[in-house]
């Protein structure tokens, strides 16, 4: 994320897609409703109408997995209207000529007939986008979850390129994480291509780094995903270590998921309830929760705190970290012999240049947004200031393609995944609380009043839905969020496994599954 968060009350255009910031990110969306009250214009793409385009000047109702093409249809307008920052362009940027020319043939007349959207509201959206001086991009796993991720976020990239909108306040393009944590694990090196601080594992200056620090040889390779060790399971990998993620419910094709994991000799889960997922394991690991835990947490917006344990653990819950360095003591490796969390956090500051200003210390009381390169460094709030890290930015020549599947006589409908406000993820805690049961107590499949009529289905009755992979059962829901033709429903509850649908497709760089597409047929029950 390049901007803070503080930054998502200062754009004078906030343009939003793939993300329901509204439920999934409520509290940060406070600082998006406050610009609006300020008087910024708000865009807003998304296949349903969410709640974040109730609050829009412009809502682009874009067929879901095809935000490459709107995108493009946007940068044509952009560079045909003279909307660009030359200057920011010529001294920062590379490769703008070819992208230049690329651009010219993707007309938003051509976007209209794959995206949906009129090319009036296509063009009206890179007008304003393109003329304002304070132009941020917001999205979530609805930009990244496709088989063209990659192609997606490079898009979002250009639009900020070819504007200027990057390194100023008010601006950037700023991914919103998922989970808590999640900006700390890629950090701590939790990629099969990074060791701690992003640093390449094939770069050589890593790999002689890394052998002096831990006294022992480097894997010069990359590691494998989790599509690949799922895929391995029962092959050449007969032992897997799940930590904090019920891969059952969230993973897609559940069914081979389950495969997978039923066809390992040895399952070890680490968890602070029994999911579904810890019920396939051989041995459960009992972990504590966040507020009884002490360590440092890095979030969404790069900012890195301390946590500190509020309640004892029950019975023989551990830290994760604690449970980790055990196995790996019982495994023969050295180095791992810490007591507390305060050792190993300066050991990541120590070999991870984004936090190298910082220890246990420094942020006992003060919080700092990485990269803090030294001692004295206050922190970074916004990247990109002066110069990008390889530079330069890079413009990217993307092509639009279809998702891995459309629809077809046997399966003629969109189904679209995604959260929900009262159920947080697969429900691990969420759906522990009886508050929050009260509020969501089961999941239904949103479908538009007009398709229920169509497809002879009843509001609140059953109805069966199925992909290529497995049908389901779910509760139908009459509501005009879901546009003619695509259906919604969350994947949080293990009675109606959505997820068992999913899964028709990867990114092939970075083998994030395609939840956001998946053609399925509905018969009523």
């Amino acid at each position: 994320m390049s901007n803070p968060l503080v930054d998502m009350q200062k754009p004078d255009v906030i343009f939003c897609i793939g993300t329901n910031m509204t439920e999934c990110h409520p509290v940060a969306a406070t600082g998006l409703k406050k610009a609006i009250a300020r008087g910024a214009k708000l865009i807003v793409a998304d296949p349903r109408r969410i709640g974040l385009a109730e609050l829009s000047h412009l809502y682009l109702p874009l067929r879901v997995g095809s935000d490459t093409a709107l995108l493009l249809g946007m940068a044509h307008v952009i560079a045909r209207e003279g909307l660009i920052d030359e200057d920011f362009i010529k001294n920062r940027t590379t490769g703008f000529d070819e992208f230049f020319e690329h651009i010219s043939q993707w007309t938003p007349e051509w976007a209209e007939t794959i995206t949906g959207v009129p090319a009036k509201d296509i063009e009206t959206a890179a007008m304003w986008y393109g003329s304002t001086d304070k132009g941020a991009i917001y999205y979530t796993l609805g930009i990244t979850e496709h088989i063209c991720g990659v192609e997606n976020v490079q898009s979002l990239c250009n639009l900020a390129l070819m504007t200027g909108n990057v390194g100023r306040e008010g601006t950037g393009i700023n991914p919103m994480r998922g989970q808590n944590n999640i900006q700390g694990a890629g950090d701590s090196g939790a990629l099969p291509n990074n060791y701690p601080g992003f640093q390449a594992v094939t770069h050589p200056e890593h790999q002689a780094k890394f052998k002096a620090e831990y006294g022992r040889e480097i894997d010069l390779e990359k590691g494998i995903t989790k599509v690949t060790a799922l895929e391995l399971c029962g092959d050449s990998i007969q032992a897997m270590l799940i930590d904090g993620e019920n891969t059952l419910l969230s993973d897609p094709d559940r069914e081979h998921c389950e495969h997978a994991l039923r066809s390992l000799a040895h399952l070890v889960v680490i968890d602070i309830f029994l999911t579904e997922t810890a019920e396939l394991a051989d041995v459960v690991l009992p972990a504590t929760a966040w507020g009884e835990t002490d360590g440092v947490c890095t979030n969404t917006e790069r900012r890195v705190q301390r946590m500190r344990a509020a309640v004892p653990p029950p019975g023989e819950a551990k830290p994760d970290w604690w449970i980790i360095c055990q196995i790996a003591q019982r495994l023969g490796f050295k180095g791992f012999d810490f007591d507390k969390p305060k050792p190993i956090f300066n050991e990541l500051c120590r070999v991870s240049p984004i936090y190298a200003g910082l220890d246990w210390d420094r942020i006992e009381n003060s919080e700092y947004q990485w990269p803090v390169p030294h001692k004295e460094h206050p922190g970074t709030p916004r990247l990109h200031e002066e110069t990008f890290v390889n530079g330069r930015g890079i413009f990217s020549n993307v092509h639009y393609r279809d998702p891995a599947e459309t629809i077809s006589e046997d399966f003629p409908v969109w189904l679209t995944t995604g959260r929900r406000l009262q159920s947080y993820h697969t429900r691990t805690q969420t759906g522990r609380a009886q508050g929050i049961d009260y509020l969501l107590p089961e999941e239904s499949l949103e479908v538009n009043p007009a398709d229920i009529e169509r497809w002879e289905l009843a509001d609140g009755e059953w109805c069966k839905m199925s992909s290529a992979r497995g049908s389901i059962n779910i509760k139908v829901k009459a509501t005009n969020r879901s546009p003619r033709g695509t259906v919604f429903a969350s994947f949080s509850f293990a009675d109606v496994p959505v997820n068992l649908l999913t899964g028709s497709g990867y990114d092939p760089i970075t083998h994030t599954a395609e939840l956001k597409v998946c053609p399925v047929r509905l018969e009523p029950l």
